[in-house]
């Protein structure tokens, strides 16, 4: 295999391993924060962090067109070239400019909401549950994002509807308690986990349209703002609290956000949405390891079985259906 071809699988690889920690950071985090205001600080310093990496790459790739013309200009005849070059119309140039700034600001702006959403729910419903359910049962995007495909003319085969029902014996397993309820927490980590398959999706659209990063950091303001609206409203933020969780803010503001979601961007962009989401879903088993090394959670066997099942299912939809042979 080329290393092209490994570039991107290896950085949806790296990012579904700094996700898989990050579900320890956020659960250490709630012992001194609420969940918007987490999110808030988490968010802004992701969208913070990434604004020097946007202006390291606009200096490469000025330099790297520099070189170019340089070596284009030593190449040919001045004379020749000048006679033969195109007119540009700078007019025309300036409305590809503009359409490709509003289809960036239209990315963000719908990944940041989406990514607020699942994130906020997510951090709500670790509150309630352990660091290794809720990474399995947010891996239930790797099921979804091929279901919801179904809505955008992609036919789904057998396969994905058997590990549709695996999927959801697991989820029993996992979250159903002797007396046949649902954990409140478990619930949430569940509509987090249809959230986030919305928001694959969304970036499945723009990522091959737009600047990764750039989208990235636009999409960690918003999810912020939105955040500390929420943050504002219902809760009672302490600069004294957020102080003494440096570590797991940091980690996520820094790692989780700033790093792992641009290389999820830049990683799945060219990549079967579907494919991503299996690499993806990886961080279900590094959050349970996590959660098992860092805080000493454990899993009953009846817990376990259902990450077994769980993470079958996670496999069989990926599995390439045969083609009928006459």
């Amino acid at each position: 295999m080329k290393k092209t071809s490994m570039r991107s699988p290896l950085l949806l690889l790296l990012t579904a391993t700094i996700w898989g920690v990050a579900f320890v950071a956020q659960s250490v985090g709630m012992d001194y924060v609420e969940p918007f205001t987490f999110n808030f600080v988490r968010c802004i310093i992701g969208g913070a962090v990434l604004i020097p990496c946007v202006a390291l790459l606009d200096w490469l790739k000025k330099r790297d067109r520099a070189a170019g013309r340089t070596d284009k200009a030593e190449r040919s005849d001045a004379v020749g070239q000048a006679a033969s070059a195109p007119c540009i119309d700078e007019r025309q140039t300036g409305k590809r400019v503009r359409r490709g700034d509003r289809t960036l600001l239209t990315g963000g702006v719908c990944c940041g909401i989406a990514l607020c959403i699942a994130s906020n729910l997510q951090q709500f419903g670790i509150q309630y549950t352990s660091v290794g359910k809720a990474g399995f049962i947010t891996a239930m995007y790797i099921v979804l994002v091929p279901v919801f495909s179904i809505f955008l003319d992609k036919k789904a085969g057998k396969r994905v509807w058997l590990s549709v029902l695996l999927a959801v014996a697991g989820l029993y397993l996992l979250c159903i308690t002797d007396g046949f309820s649902v954990n409140f927490g478990d619930f949430l980590v569940l509509l987090c986990a249809v959230a986030f398959t919305v928001h694959i999706l969304i970036i499945d659209y723009f990522s091959p349209r737009v600047d990764g990063v750039r989208m990235s950091c636009i999409q960690f303001f918003v999810c912020g703002i939105l955040s500390g609206v929420g943050m504002l409203i219902f809760e009672s933020p302490s600069l004294e609290a957020i102080a003494q969780a440096w570590l797991p803010i940091g980690y996520a503001g820094v790692m989780s956000c700033g790093v792992a979601y641009t290389l999820q961007i830049v990683g799945q962009k060219g990549m079967n949405p579907t494919v991503a989401s299996l690499i993806l879903s990886l961080e279900s088993v590094v959050s349970v390891l996590a959660g098992w090394v860092i805080l000493g959670e454990n899993l009953s066997a009846k817990e376990l079985f259902g990450c077994v099942l769980m993470f079958v299912a996670i496999i069989l939809a990926q599995m390439p259906e045969k083609r009928e042979t006459k």
